[in-house]
Protein backbone atom coordinates (compact mmCIF):
# COMPACT_ATOMS: atom_id res chain seq x y z
CA UNK A 1 0.00 0.00 0.00
CA UNK A 2 3.07 2.51 0.65
CA UNK A 3 6.48 3.10 -0.39
CA UNK A 4 7.43 3.09 2.75
CA UNK A 5 10.70 3.71 4.51
CA UNK A 6 10.26 1.55 7.75
CA UNK A 7 12.28 -1.37 8.21
CA UNK A 8 10.22 -4.56 6.44
CA UNK A 9 9.56 -6.43 9.73
CA UNK A 10 7.82 -3.34 11.07
CA UNK A 11 4.39 -4.70 12.12
CA UNK A 12 1.20 -3.32 10.91
CA UNK A 13 -2.80 -3.63 11.54
CA UNK A 14 -5.16 -2.92 8.74
CA UNK A 15 -7.64 0.01 9.99
CA UNK A 16 -10.55 1.16 8.47
CA UNK A 17 -10.89 4.39 6.12
CA UNK A 18 -13.78 5.84 7.91
CA UNK A 19 -12.91 4.82 11.26
CA UNK A 20 -9.04 6.40 10.84
CA UNK A 21 -10.89 9.78 9.43
CA UNK A 22 -13.39 9.24 12.24
CA UNK A 23 -11.07 9.13 15.32
CA UNK A 24 -8.47 11.81 13.61
CA UNK A 25 -10.94 14.01 13.45
CA UNK A 26 -12.23 13.30 17.17
CA UNK A 27 -8.66 13.95 18.61
CA UNK A 28 -7.89 17.47 16.66
CA UNK A 29 -11.83 18.65 17.63
CA UNK A 30 -10.73 17.35 21.18
CA UNK A 31 -7.79 19.59 20.93
CA UNK A 32 -9.83 22.63 20.17
CA UNK A 33 -9.79 22.60 16.45
CA UNK A 34 -12.75 24.55 14.53
CA UNK A 35 -14.77 21.76 12.85
CA UNK A 36 -14.16 22.48 9.48
CA UNK A 37 -10.52 22.77 10.56
CA UNK A 38 -10.80 19.44 11.75
CA UNK A 39 -12.28 17.78 8.59
CA UNK A 40 -9.79 19.60 6.43
CA UNK A 41 -6.84 17.99 8.31
CA UNK A 42 -8.30 14.31 8.91
CA UNK A 43 -8.69 14.02 5.10
CA UNK A 44 -5.18 15.78 4.10
CA UNK A 45 -3.71 13.24 6.70
CA UNK A 46 -5.79 10.17 5.24
CA UNK A 47 -5.08 11.45 1.85
CA UNK A 48 -1.44 10.95 2.45
CA UNK A 49 -1.72 7.75 3.69
CA UNK A 50 -3.89 6.46 0.37
CA UNK A 51 -1.06 8.51 -1.61
CA UNK A 52 1.97 5.97 0.30
CA UNK A 53 3.32 8.90 1.72
CA UNK A 54 3.18 7.29 5.03
CA UNK A 55 5.28 10.23 6.73
CA UNK A 56 2.65 12.45 6.48
CA UNK A 57 -0.17 10.08 7.24
CA UNK A 58 -2.69 9.77 10.23
CA UNK A 59 -0.01 9.19 12.29
CA UNK A 60 0.65 12.98 12.47
CA UNK A 61 -2.36 13.53 14.59
CA UNK A 62 0.25 12.29 17.48
CA UNK A 63 2.21 15.18 16.88
CA UNK A 64 -0.37 17.70 16.05
CA UNK A 65 -2.25 16.97 19.57
CA UNK A 66 1.24 17.38 21.46
CA UNK A 67 1.70 20.58 19.52
CA UNK A 68 -1.36 21.93 21.15
CA UNK A 69 -0.67 20.37 24.80
CA UNK A 70 2.44 22.40 25.03
CA UNK A 71 1.41 25.69 23.27
CA UNK A 72 3.53 25.12 20.33
CA UNK A 73 0.51 25.31 18.37
CA UNK A 74 -2.70 26.91 19.01
CA UNK A 75 -6.21 25.27 17.79
CA UNK A 76 -8.97 27.17 17.71
CA UNK A 77 -7.25 30.11 14.75
CA UNK A 78 -7.88 30.08 11.47
CA UNK A 79 -5.17 31.41 8.15
CA UNK A 80 -5.57 35.07 7.35
CA UNK A 81 -5.08 36.50 4.42
CA UNK A 82 -3.17 39.84 4.13
CA UNK A 83 -0.91 41.84 2.05
CA UNK A 84 1.86 44.15 3.19
CA UNK A 85 3.23 47.35 3.21
CA UNK A 86 4.61 46.99 0.19
CA UNK A 87 1.73 45.16 -1.56
CA UNK A 88 2.71 41.84 -0.85
CA UNK A 89 0.41 38.91 -0.71
CA UNK A 90 0.75 36.16 2.15
CA UNK A 91 -0.92 34.23 4.41
CA UNK A 92 -1.09 34.48 8.10
CA UNK A 93 -1.35 31.26 10.27
CA UNK A 94 -1.90 32.44 13.32
CA UNK A 95 0.61 30.41 14.89
CA UNK A 96 -2.18 27.22 13.59
CA UNK A 97 -1.36 24.44 11.70
CA UNK A 98 -0.31 24.98 8.24
CA UNK A 99 -2.57 22.34 6.42
CA UNK A 100 -5.83 25.30 6.14
CA UNK A 101 -3.19 27.74 5.59
CA UNK A 102 -1.26 26.13 2.29
CA UNK A 103 -4.92 25.72 0.92
CA UNK A 104 -6.00 29.18 1.17
CA UNK A 105 -2.47 30.14 -0.19
CA UNK A 106 -2.77 27.84 -3.29
CA UNK A 107 -6.16 28.79 -3.98
CA UNK A 108 -5.18 32.47 -3.97
CA UNK A 109 -1.90 32.56 -5.85
CA UNK A 110 -3.75 29.76 -8.58
CA UNK A 111 -6.43 32.57 -8.76
CA UNK A 112 -3.73 35.59 -9.64
CA UNK A 113 -2.10 33.58 -11.67
CA UNK A 114 -4.54 33.05 -14.23
CA UNK A 115 -5.79 36.74 -14.14
CA UNK A 116 -2.05 37.79 -14.44
CA UNK A 117 0.07 35.63 -15.87
CA UNK A 118 2.12 35.27 -12.70
CA UNK A 119 1.86 35.25 -8.65
CA UNK A 120 3.40 34.88 -5.80
CA UNK A 121 2.68 34.41 -1.54
CA UNK A 122 4.50 33.85 1.63
CA UNK A 123 3.06 32.04 4.47
CA UNK A 124 4.24 32.76 7.90
CA UNK A 125 3.87 31.74 11.84
CA UNK A 126 2.63 28.33 10.40
CA UNK A 127 2.40 24.89 11.78
CA UNK A 128 3.18 21.86 10.02
CA UNK A 129 1.36 22.16 6.29
CA UNK A 130 1.12 18.43 5.59
CA UNK A 131 2.02 16.90 2.11
CA UNK A 132 3.04 19.97 -0.75
CA UNK A 133 2.25 17.34 -3.39
CA UNK A 134 -1.66 17.67 -2.78
CA UNK A 135 -1.31 21.82 -3.37
CA UNK A 136 0.66 20.99 -6.11
CA UNK A 137 -1.21 18.71 -7.59
CA UNK A 138 -4.36 21.23 -6.72
CA UNK A 139 -2.51 24.46 -9.18
CA UNK A 140 -1.19 21.73 -11.62
CA UNK A 141 -4.92 21.36 -12.30
CA UNK A 142 -5.82 24.54 -12.54
CA UNK A 143 -3.46 24.75 -15.28
CA UNK A 144 -0.73 26.12 -13.55
CA UNK A 145 3.21 25.58 -12.38
CA UNK A 146 4.08 25.76 -9.42
CA UNK A 147 6.91 26.12 -7.10
CA UNK A 148 6.60 25.90 -2.99
CA UNK A 149 9.80 26.44 -1.06
CA UNK A 150 9.94 26.40 2.41
CA UNK A 151 13.15 26.92 5.17
CA UNK A 152 13.82 28.71 8.60
CA UNK A 153 12.60 27.89 11.97
CA UNK A 154 16.16 26.40 12.67
CA UNK A 155 16.15 27.76 15.80
CA UNK A 156 13.45 25.22 17.00
CA UNK A 157 14.10 22.67 13.98
CA UNK A 158 17.87 21.31 14.67
CA UNK A 159 16.97 18.01 12.38
CA UNK A 160 20.02 17.95 9.38
CA UNK A 161 23.35 18.39 9.50
CA UNK A 162 25.20 20.66 7.16
CA UNK A 163 27.38 18.68 4.16
CA UNK A 164 30.48 17.68 5.72
CA UNK A 165 29.47 18.03 9.15
CA UNK A 166 28.24 16.03 12.48
CA UNK A 167 25.76 18.44 13.95
CA UNK A 168 21.97 19.06 13.08
CA UNK A 169 21.60 22.58 12.39
CA UNK A 170 19.00 23.42 9.35
CA UNK A 171 15.54 21.91 9.27
CA UNK A 172 14.29 19.89 6.21
CA UNK A 173 13.99 22.55 3.84
CA UNK A 174 11.62 20.96 1.40
CA UNK A 175 10.76 21.74 -1.85
CA UNK A 176 7.82 20.92 -4.29
CA UNK A 177 7.53 21.66 -8.10
CA UNK A 178 4.08 20.52 -9.86
CA UNK A 179 3.16 21.00 -13.63
CA UNK A 180 0.37 19.58 -15.75
CA UNK A 181 1.71 16.60 -17.44
CA UNK A 182 0.90 13.69 -20.15
CA UNK A 183 -2.55 11.62 -19.69
CA UNK A 184 -2.21 10.37 -16.08
CA UNK A 185 -2.23 14.03 -14.49
CA UNK A 186 -0.15 16.42 -13.39
CA UNK A 187 4.29 15.82 -12.63
CA UNK A 188 4.78 16.39 -9.04
CA UNK A 189 8.47 16.61 -7.56
CA UNK A 190 7.77 16.67 -4.13
CA UNK A 191 10.82 16.90 -1.14
CA UNK A 192 13.22 16.90 1.73
CA UNK A 193 16.20 18.42 1.03
CA UNK A 194 17.35 15.89 3.73
CA UNK A 195 17.74 12.18 3.15
CA UNK A 196 14.43 11.63 4.35
CA UNK A 197 11.65 13.85 5.86
CA UNK A 198 11.24 14.24 9.42
CA UNK A 199 8.21 12.63 9.57
CA UNK A 200 9.98 9.54 8.47
CA UNK A 201 12.23 9.75 11.59
CA UNK A 202 9.82 10.94 14.00
CA UNK A 203 7.07 7.81 12.56
CA UNK A 204 9.94 5.70 12.83
CA UNK A 205 10.01 6.27 16.40
CA UNK A 206 6.69 5.79 17.10
CA UNK A 207 6.56 2.29 14.91
CA UNK A 208 9.63 1.13 16.91
CA UNK A 209 11.01 0.41 12.97
CA UNK A 210 14.68 0.84 11.88
CA UNK A 211 15.18 3.01 8.76
CA UNK A 212 17.37 3.00 5.54
CA UNK A 213 21.05 3.25 6.02
CA UNK A 214 22.29 6.52 4.20
CA UNK A 215 19.36 8.47 6.76
CA UNK A 216 20.92 9.15 10.07
CA UNK A 217 24.52 9.74 11.80
CA UNK A 218 24.38 9.44 15.45
CA UNK A 219 26.33 12.18 17.68
CA UNK A 220 29.72 11.30 16.81
CA UNK A 221 28.68 11.39 13.25
CA UNK A 222 29.15 8.01 12.68
CA UNK A 223 26.28 6.13 10.41
CA UNK A 224 23.09 4.78 11.81
CA UNK A 225 19.43 3.38 11.24
CA UNK A 226 18.09 3.77 14.69
CA UNK A 227 15.55 6.71 14.93
CA UNK A 228 16.46 7.02 18.60
CA UNK A 229 20.05 8.01 17.36
CA UNK A 230 18.51 11.67 16.35
CA UNK A 231 17.09 12.18 19.57
CA UNK A 232 20.13 11.40 20.97
CA UNK A 233 22.02 14.03 19.71
CA UNK A 234 22.10 12.85 16.13
CA UNK A 235 21.27 14.27 12.43
CA UNK A 236 19.27 13.54 9.42
CA UNK A 237 21.91 13.84 6.07
CA UNK A 238 21.54 15.50 3.51
CA UNK A 239 19.79 14.22 -0.02
CA UNK A 240 22.38 13.79 -2.19
CA UNK A 241 25.20 15.34 -0.28
CA UNK A 242 26.42 18.74 -1.21
CA UNK A 243 23.75 19.11 -3.81
CA UNK A 244 20.82 18.96 -1.29
CA UNK A 245 22.82 20.63 1.12
CA UNK A 246 23.07 23.38 -1.86
CA UNK A 247 19.41 23.94 -1.96
CA UNK A 248 18.96 23.65 1.39
CA UNK A 249 20.88 26.84 1.96
CA UNK A 250 19.26 28.49 -0.68
CA UNK A 251 16.09 28.16 0.71
CA UNK A 252 17.58 29.34 4.31
CA UNK A 253 18.33 32.67 2.22
CA UNK A 254 14.65 32.67 0.86
CA UNK A 255 12.46 31.66 3.49
CA UNK A 256 14.59 33.29 6.57
CA UNK A 257 16.23 36.10 5.10
CA UNK A 258 14.19 37.17 2.42
CA UNK A 259 10.78 36.54 4.40
CA UNK A 260 12.47 36.85 8.07
CA UNK A 261 12.85 34.98 10.80
CA UNK A 262 9.62 31.49 11.32
CA UNK A 263 7.83 32.04 14.47
CA UNK A 264 6.72 28.38 14.37
CA UNK A 265 7.74 25.63 11.63
CA UNK A 266 8.71 27.41 8.80
CA UNK A 267 8.48 30.01 6.36
CA UNK A 268 7.23 29.35 2.58
CA UNK A 269 7.43 30.89 -0.72
CA UNK A 270 5.06 29.78 -3.38
CA UNK A 271 4.92 30.96 -7.15
CA UNK A 272 2.28 30.23 -9.77
CA UNK A 273 2.48 30.78 -13.39
CA UNK A 274 -0.19 30.73 -15.66
CA UNK A 275 0.72 27.58 -18.28
CA UNK A 276 -1.40 28.79 -20.72
CA UNK A 277 0.68 31.74 -21.47
CA UNK A 278 3.29 29.62 -23.34
CA UNK A 279 1.02 26.52 -24.42
CA UNK A 280 -2.79 25.47 -25.19
CA UNK A 281 -3.74 22.63 -22.30
CA UNK A 282 -3.72 20.36 -24.87
CA UNK A 283 -0.87 20.76 -26.75
CA UNK A 284 1.15 20.40 -23.65
CA UNK A 285 -0.71 17.15 -22.46
CA UNK A 286 0.57 16.27 -25.72
CA UNK A 287 4.17 17.11 -25.74
CA UNK A 288 3.97 16.19 -21.85
CA UNK A 289 2.90 12.98 -22.76
CA UNK A 290 5.61 12.35 -25.48
CA UNK A 291 8.28 12.96 -22.97
CA UNK A 292 6.32 11.04 -20.31
CA UNK A 293 5.62 7.94 -22.20
CA UNK A 294 9.42 7.48 -22.97
CA UNK A 295 10.59 7.06 -19.12
CA UNK A 296 8.10 4.79 -18.58
CA UNK A 297 8.80 2.43 -21.11
CA UNK A 298 12.77 2.80 -20.45
CA UNK A 299 13.71 -0.65 -19.97
CA UNK A 300 13.81 -1.41 -16.05
CA UNK A 301 17.52 -1.65 -14.44
CA UNK A 302 18.39 -4.65 -12.02
CA UNK A 303 15.73 -4.49 -8.67
CA UNK A 304 13.12 -1.98 -10.43
CA UNK A 305 10.16 -3.16 -11.54
CA UNK A 306 9.71 0.04 -13.99
CA UNK A 307 10.68 3.60 -14.14
CA UNK A 308 8.01 5.62 -12.40
CA UNK A 309 6.88 9.77 -13.05
CA UNK A 310 7.13 11.85 -9.83
CA UNK A 311 3.57 11.98 -9.20
CA UNK A 312 1.99 9.34 -11.03
CA UNK A 313 3.09 7.01 -8.03
CA UNK A 314 1.14 8.65 -5.66
CA UNK A 315 -2.02 9.06 -8.16
CA UNK A 316 -2.02 5.54 -8.83
CA UNK A 317 -1.90 4.91 -5.05
CA UNK A 318 -4.66 6.53 -4.42
CA UNK A 319 -6.90 4.63 -7.41
CA UNK A 320 -5.22 1.64 -6.07
CA UNK A 321 -6.40 1.91 -2.18
CA UNK A 322 -9.15 3.83 -1.97
CA UNK A 323 -11.25 1.11 -1.46
CA UNK A 324 -8.62 -0.72 0.97
CA UNK A 325 -8.21 -0.31 4.39
CA UNK A 326 -4.98 1.46 5.99
CA UNK A 327 -2.00 -0.59 6.35
CA UNK A 328 -0.76 1.36 9.80
CA UNK A 329 2.31 0.21 12.01
CA UNK A 330 0.67 -1.88 14.83
CA UNK A 331 2.35 0.58 17.73
CA UNK A 332 1.85 3.60 15.38
CA UNK A 333 -2.02 2.65 15.74
CA UNK A 334 -2.31 1.21 19.66
CA UNK A 335 -0.60 5.15 20.33
CA UNK A 336 -3.35 6.77 18.31
CA UNK A 337 -6.22 4.47 19.77
CA UNK A 338 -4.81 5.16 23.47
CA UNK A 339 -4.55 9.23 22.94
CA UNK A 340 -8.64 8.83 21.38
CA UNK A 341 -9.54 6.82 24.91
CA UNK A 342 -7.86 9.62 26.99
CA UNK A 343 -9.24 12.81 25.29
CA UNK A 344 -13.25 10.20 25.48
CA UNK A 345 -13.32 10.22 21.12
CA UNK A 346 -15.12 7.06 20.19
CA UNK A 347 -12.79 4.43 19.01
CA UNK A 348 -15.10 1.43 18.41
CA UNK A 349 -16.74 1.23 14.50
CA UNK A 350 -20.38 2.13 14.89
CA UNK A 351 -23.22 -0.11 15.22
CA UNK A 352 -24.39 0.04 11.40
CA UNK A 353 -27.01 -2.90 12.12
Amino acid sequence: MTCSKYSSDTRRVQVDIETARRIAKGVLGAKGCPPDITVEAADHLIDSDLSGVESHGVWRVLQYAGYYDSGYLTADVRPRLEQNARGAWLVNGCGGIGIPAMTLASRNVVTRAKDTGMAAIALQHVGHTGRLGAFAEYAAGQGCLTIIIGGGGRQNWRLVAPYGGRKALMSTNPYCIGVPGGNRGPVIVDFATSAAAAGWVYGAKVAGAKLPEGVLIDRDGRPSTDPQAYFDGGAILTAGGAKGYALAVAAEMIAEAMLGPATTECNWLMLALDCGLYQKPTRLQELAEEVLSELRDCPPAPGFDQVDVPGEREADARTRNRNRPLELPSATWGEILRLAHDLGVETDAPNTG
